[in-house]
């Protein structure tokens, strides 16, 4: 059997891609947040976006979908999450997000100034 770096990355390479995951919030019958996370559903995942409509905001809705979350994809063996935020790191921080521990390691490609915004007409 193999074992070193390879043998330990091989779980990652052999597990397909997937769709993403959505959770959602109800208040009423009627949606009030939602989480959506990638994963690779072996190993990493990314909590790419979480929204709470801001009449239900301060009120652990939030922290209830992270928690959900969080839970899900540990019980599917997934170790790693990531995720970025403007303002929101209590929220994350409660469920065992940190800073990054090497963040000289993590590079990005960001052409987002080369698409017209999505919030203005086009001209």
């Amino acid at each position: 059997m193999p074992t070193g770096l390879w043998a330990a990355l091989a779980r990652s390479w052999t597990a397909p891609w997937r769709a993403p995951s959505f959770w959602g919030a109800y208040a009423a019958g009627a949606q009030v947040a939602v989480l959506r996370v990638v994963t690779d559903g072996a190993v990493f995942a990314w909590l790419c976006d979480v929204y709470v409509e801001p009449a239900h905001r301060g009120r652990g809705v939030g922290s209830a979908l992270v928690a959900a979350a969080v839970a899900d994809l540990e019980g599917r063996g997934v170790r790693r999450m990531l995720l970025a935020t403007r303002d929101a790191h209590e929220v994350y921080a409660a469920h065992g997000f940190t800073s990054l521990a090497d963040p000289g390691m993590w590079m990005e490609r960001d052409r987002r100034d080369l698409r017209p915004s999505r919030l203005t007409p086009e001209s």
